[in-house]
């Protein structure tokens, strides 16, 4: 699990349970997240993890699938029947397509394979509080004078319409409910085309080339903001 890039600091606290029965991996990854300035508990177990889960509150949980004395798919499941509905990111080295679909059916929100770096873990956490935050979605998402109306569908920087296609649209909206926080190349490929793995094209950056060159203006910042090892981010 020790493949993390330098963290920073994090827009808001959150307090986050790890379980994690490596001590190493454990205490790297607790260490990496406090000082992105969240709050961090650590249970080494399935056993230990079900009790602090069921006893205090948290944003986001973060479970090894391997534990000893209760994998974590069965630890999701007794929590979740225990009524904690924190979003849930499996964190593992079973990276298979049946692995993953096992960890989503059994409760969880996202999935990630080790190694990984620090910020797609950052940026994943951030975006599972988001989308427990954004449960009932706001209708209209902003940055600046960029602004999303997501019933009319219709984007518009400075007042001035942007004609956008489909696959532009869901980019840009996913940067939006991201505001601020970078959201990687597999996050995308996930969220915005549907892919569950790398389909080892430009795709990506050629739609991002592409948005770019419609809601930039000329003597303007750019709106979408490339973050080396991180991915993109709108805003911030």
């Amino acid at each position: 699990m020790r493949a993390f890039a330098g963290s920073s600091a994090a827009s808001a606290s959150l307090s986050l349970l790890v379980v994690e029965d490596d001590a190493a991996d454990a205490e790297y990854v607790r260490e990496a997240l406090t000082d992105a300035g969240h709050e961090v508990a650590v249970a080494a177990d399935g056993p230990a993890a079900l009790v602090l889960g069921r006893s205090r509150s948290f944003d986001v949980l973060i479970i090894d699938r391997m534990l000893p004395g209760m994998d974590g798919l069965t630890l999701l499941g007794a929590l979740r029947a225990s009524g904690v509905d924190a979003p849930a990111l499996f964190v593992t080295a079973l990276g298979a397509v049946g692995d993953r679909v096992a960890g989503l059916e059994a409760g969880g929100d996202d999935y990630l394979v080790k190694p990984f770096a620090f910020a797609e873990l950052k940026a994943r956490v951030h975006a599972l509080n988001r989308r427990r935050a954004n449960a009932r979605p706001a209708t209209l998402l902003q940055s600046g004078d960029l602004t999303l109306d997501r019933i009319e569908r219709q984007a518009r920087v400075a007042g001035a319409a942007v004609d956008l296609l489909p696959l532009e649209y869901r980019l840009l909206e996913f940067l939006l409910l991201n505001l601020g926080q970078p959201v990687t190349r597999k996050m995308l490929l996930e969220e915005v085309w549907g892919f569950r793995f790398d389909p080892r094209t430009n795709i990506v950056e050629t739609h991002i080339s592409r948005l770019r060159a419609k809601l930039d203006r000329p003597g303007a910042a750019p709106l979408i903001q490339t973050v080396r090892g991180a991915g993109y981010v709108i805003g911030g």
